[in-house]
């Protein structure tokens, strides 16, 4: 019975308007780090089996696919993360009622980008592929199979974002309540199904990148639903109640100006990452007009690779920021500025180590390419994808503490209701990371890039993501620093005034 209450209290939301700091961060930390780490190997099954099983230019295809869909769920995500925030407020400020018709208001809002988002990328595909580099070809064709693989699964992707959408609404909603470990046992729930899908579709029905999409489809839809369930059940305070839906334009307004700028910041930073993966796909022509195409694809699969195994390092600092967009949000609605600095603190604290484990982690992953037979067949793995992966994780691993600045500073704005700076921070990342990767190569190189092009010239390609989130960090640490100063001389102001009164 003890054991029984010990595994129901993790249930229990964190009040993180008080308490040990430190420890309620860390508390609320470690399911986020867990769930994803899940989320990471969510994507990466797909990848996994794909790369066992997929042919080498479906494999090319699917790579190139996924920026763009991650572009499109990247922004339904910032859309419900920043919804959130008012449910952190509410919360912090004891609120339960306006809590409750933020959560439901975040529904209808959720609907909408739904629809809208739906119908763009569907509209839109071949332009985005053509973006990428991307195009149909001669039939039959290296080039044309891999844009067919792409369209295929960026189509089928698009017609289940509603599920992801509706995931992220409940689970924002959640992690905003202080309840991180529920979160974390539905994507432990999602990517088992995940899993099992993806075998039964790609393995046993052959359905290739159309299977991949619709196990990813199906498991996050069932996720969903399982989440909505909990969610009703556990939180009777956020069930449907008459005139919920009677809010003010100011209400609405309020969720707006900080969902928007957080989606659209999220889908800005993955323009940049697409054109990265345009500049990347460039090292695998045989000549610089792209007129022809290599089948192994060594720079697309040595990157690509690298970059899930990035993803699965940057997970610790991914969910310290997003711990911190909870935590700062409660103790914004709560008033408790004291609160709010030694919160921003101790993050960068724990940050900190984090960084150093991860980046340790990484770098003695490039040993021998270890992290590539994870990811690809054995025969798939060769000297060249050795060499383009490796590159581009001895730049981004040591770089990592300063994405770690980004994502807790990113947060703590947003949290404080302050979304201008976030959302120009990803702007000085897009134009950053952007300018890099068109301009930095063909001038290392000394011309155009084609497959014959210069290692040092990739270096300049993979040196574009630590730039731009150098970039990014300047330009939030100049509204941050400046409310720590403020709230400093306040302070001291307080301090001298009750000093004063004493004598």
């Amino acid at each position: 019975m003890t054991l029984f209450k010990k595994f129901k209290h993790l249930f229990d939301p964190i009040d993180l308007t008080k308490g040990s700091i430190t420890k309620d961060l860390i508390l609320f930390l470690i399911p986020t780090v867990l769930s994803l780490i899940f989320q990471q190997i969510y994507s990466l099954t797909d990848a996994i089996i794909a790369g066992q099983y997929l042919s080498e230019t479906e494999i090319a295809g699917l790579n190139d696919a996924v920026p763009l869909v991650n572009m499109a769920l990247n922004f339904t995500w910032g859309c419900t993360s920043g919804f959130s925030v008012i449910v952190s407020n509410k919360i912090g400020a004891k609120n339960p009622d306006d809590a409750r018709k933020s959560f439901w208001l975040q529904a209808w809002l959720s609907l909408v980008v739904t629809v809208i988002l739906t119908i763009s990328i569907i509209c839109c595909i071949n332009p985005l592929l053509k973006f990428i580099g991307v195009v149909p070809s001669t039939e039959g064709s290296e080039m044309n199979n891999v844009y067919i693989a792409a369209a295929t699964y960026v189509f089928v992707i698009s017609l289940g974002i509603i599920a992801q959408v509706s995931y992220n609404w409940i689970i924002s909603t959640l992690r905003a309540l202080g309840d991180s470990f529920s979160p974390f046992l539905f994507l432990v729930f999602s990517t088992l199904i995940n899993i099992g899908l993806d075998f039964a579709f790609i393995v046993g029905c052959h359905l290739g990148v159309a299977g991949a999409a619709l196990a990813t489809i199906l498991s996050e839809l069932l996720a969903a639903i399982g989440s909505c369930i909990y969610t009703f059940l556990r939180y009777k305070s956020l069930r449907y109640r008459k005139g919920d839906f009677k809010v003010s334009w100011n209400f609405v307004k309020q969720h707006l100006r900080l969902g928007l700028p957080l989606g659209f910041q999220y889908a800005i930073l993955q323009i940049g990452i697409i054109i990265m993966q345009a500049a990347i796909v460039k090292y695998d022509y045989v000549d610089s007009t792209g007129a022809d195409f290599v089948l192994n694809t060594p720079a697309q699969l040595g990157y690509s690779v690298a970059n899930k195994l990035d993803g699965l390092l940057m997970s610790p600092l991914s969910a310290l920021g997003t711990s911190m967009l909870s935590y700062i949000g409660q103790n914004y609605g709560a008033h408790d500025e004291d609160r709010i600095k030694k919160g921003y603190r101790d993050s960068l604290i724990i940050g900190l180590c984090a960084w150093i484990f991860v980046m340790t982690v990484g770098l003695l992953m490039t040993i021998n390419g270890a992290y590539q037979y994870v990811f690809l067949a054995d025969d798939k793995v060769t000297a060249t994808t050795l060499r383009y992966g490796n590159a581009y994780l001895y730049i981004a691993c040591p770089c990592l503490g300063i994405l770690m600045v980004l994502f807790v500073t990113r947060n703590t704005l947003q949290g404080l209701n302050k979304p201008l700076f976030p959302f120009l921070a990803g702007i000085g990342e897009l134009f950053a990371r952007s300018l890099i990767c068109l301009y930095a190569p063909a001038l290392i190189n000394g011309g155009a890039i084609d497959s014959t092009a210069s290692i040092e010239s990739f270096y300049f390609v993979c040196a574009a993501d630590p730039l731009a989130w150098l970039v990014a960090s300047c330009i939030l640490l100049i509204p941050m620093v400046s409310l720590l100063v403020k709230s400093h001389k306040k302070n001291k102001q307080l301090i001298s005034l009750s000093n004063n009164e004493k004598k």
